[in-house]
């Protein structure tokens, strides 16, 4: 991993905790972030959003957040501050 992302990475920990969002289960409840989970969509999955989504496989994320359910709720990609976010919007 590129030094820039990894320093967006760590700025991105710092917020989510910040925010109450936790990587490891405490007091609170069980972890509700996890780091680079490996994703895998059905393509009935993928109709089921709409006719906005590409066909997808395998893949990881870097942030995947989890509501109170442990459903997953939001992505987050880390880049390097010096990247345009529309360059990499497909990802």
């Amino acid at each position: 991993m590129p030094a820039k992302e990894a320093t967006a990475r760590i700025k991105i920990n710092r917020l989510l905790e910040a925010s109450g969002w936790r990587f490891f289960d405490d007091a609170r409840g069980p972890a509700n972030v996890s780091l680079e989970p490996k994703v895998k969509l059905t393509r009935t999955q993928v109709d089921a959003f709409g006719d906005n989504f590409e066909a997808t496989s395998n893949g990881y994320i870097d942030f995947l957040l989890h509501d109170e359910h442990g459903f997953p709720l939001a992505v987050l990609e880390a880049k390097s501050e010096d990247k345009n976010p529309l360059v990499v919007k497909l990802q």
